[in-house]
């Protein structure tokens, strides 16, 4: 079929400059292109379709299956929860649950720039994210396999651990398309498009394993030999599946570059090394936000991180309150996410993002000075940070993305990503220690406030290029 104007591929960029000059951005490069609204929904759409894996495999579902009494040895269980030697088998498998999940953290940051950089140099990008989504596919069917016995837990700790990897290394490559389906004018929209629908995504398939597997059994699997879990994630994979599709079929391959000389994988550091100190010289704003965002986005994911023990630790909520409002915490994430997307096309990333920080550190100290108050206060409070988080996450996103070199986008997501997992130890750490001077958990609050200002005052530092433009400039 012939290319019509609403179809067409986009256009070869001009090359990165490799003086001191200042680089071409990608968005500045795609101009005026009109990018059909199939290509933008289809690309969101991704986000709806791997979501569930985060949501329900590695937060609420499966995780919470392999840590349980099922897979410890049962001659241990029969001496009772009250016993040594099912307390240490107990914390064991969560123990062993955090160090998968931190081996897998790290190999993300020592994989993600450089696999990024070497699909922006072979022009393959979606190539790569079709690898990494069907290995994520097959991981969560592989889940299946993970039957009621202790010698079984192995096998499900290694398989999640690997689909975080190439959900994050997936996610490297889905990110850096982003310039291939929006504009300056539009990409905030874009991007918040997509963080909005993975939300939604994910909260409905968490929905659908609740009462669909779990609450009714509607399928008629029963629990035997963990049947319902396993079957979760079988139906999570058929969801990627499904709802993957579009974007391979839709969204058109980055345009090729000329032939690149061929550069071995471990020799891809030494030219990532080089682009690091080429970035920080050519283009100061995307070095300086690499560096900023990493603070403040592990203080949004330690918003989430917490808010559910908050709610039953501090402000008495029951199990099935704190379950009703991380749905419904949800769900306004990904409603004001999308609708976000238009403030940052107007008034820029930078202003969006400060904004939703600023709120942020704002109802923190709210929530710790209301922590009496009881759930109230909570729901009110929890409500605003939920519709905050989002919006920062997708301006982050929309900010990279308008000042990404041209032909760099992989290599910059990647880094994006590894800068991330370097400092995802610091909430953590805060929350912690606050808690520890303070000596209630209330003080946790003042951890998670502490990374949020200290991200706010970092990208206050941060300015978008002068030629960087959106439709309030």
């Amino acid at each position: 079929m012939a290319n019509t104007p609403d179809n067409d591929p986009p256009k070869p960029i001009p090359p990165v400059a490799d003086t001191d000059q200042l680089p071409v951005y990608g968005l500045i490069a795609n101009g005026d292109r009109k990018v059909p609204a199939g290509q933008s929904f289809s690309w969101a759409l991704w986000d709806w379709a791997t979501q569930p894996f985060a949501t329900v495999i590695t937060t609420f579902v499966f995780t919470v299956y392999l840590v349980s009494d099922l897979f410890v040895d049962p001659e241990i269980l029969a001496l009772g929860t009250d016993s040594p030697e099912y307390q240490a088998a107990s914390a064991g498998l969560s123990r062993d649950l955090g160090y998968a999940i931190a081996a897998a953290g790290f190999l993300i940051a020592a994989l993600a720039p450089v696999l990024g950089q070497r699909s922006d140099r072979s022009s393959n990008r979606k190539w790569w994210l079709g690898i990494n989504t069907l290995l994520l596919v097959f991981v969560q069917a592989g889940l299946f396999f993970v039957t009621v016995e202790p010698n079984m837990f192995i096998l499900g700790l290694t398989l999640v651990a690997a689909g975080n990897v190439f959900a994050e290394i997936a996610n490297v490559h889905y990110n850096a398309m982003i310039v291939q389906v929006s504009t300056p004018k539009n990409v905030g929209r874009i991007s918040g498009l997509g963080w909005g629908f993975g939300y939604l995504g994910g909260i409905l398939m968490l929905l659908i394993a609740f009462f669909g597997f779990l609450e009714f059994d509607i399928f008629g699997l029963g629990d035997e030999n963990g049947m319902a879990i396993r079957a979760i994630a079988v139906a999570c994979a058929v969801w990627t599946v499904v709802f993957a599709i579009p974007i391979f079929l839709f969204v058109p391959e980055v345009p090729k570059k000329p032939v690149a000389d061929r550069v071995g994988f471990f020799a891809s550091y030494g030219v990532l090394w080089r682009d690091i100190k080429r970035l920080r010289k050519t283009s100061p704003s995307t070095f300086q936000f690499l560096l900023s965002s990493a603070i403040f986005r592990d203080g949004l994911s330690g918003v989430f991180t917490f808010g559910g023990v908050l709610a039953a630790g501090t402000f008495g909520f029951s199990f099935n309150e704190v379950v009703i409002f991380g749905i419904a915490a949800n769900l306004v994430a990904g409603i004001s996410t999308m609708l976000s997307g238009r403030l940052d096309d107007w008034l820029g990333p930078r202003a969006v993002i400060l904004g939703s920080l600023g709120g942020l550190v704002a109802v923190g100290v709210f929530l710790f000075l209301t922590r009496d108050l009881g759930p109230a206060a909570f729901w009110l409070g929890g409500m605003i940070l939920a519709s905050l988080v989002g919006p920062a996450q997708a301006a982050a996103r929309s900010f990279l993305a308008r000042v990404s070199p041209v032909g760099q986008e992989g290599a910059i997501f990647g880094l994006y990503a590894t800068t991330g997992r370097a400092v995802s130890f610091l909430t953590p750490t805060l929350w912690s220690v606050a808690i520890g001077l303070g000596g209630a958990q209330y003080w946790g609050i003042v951890g998670i406030v502490v990374v949020l200002l200290a991200g706010f005052i970092l990208m206050a530092l941060v300015k978008l290029p002068e030629h960087v433009s959106y439709r309030g400039k």
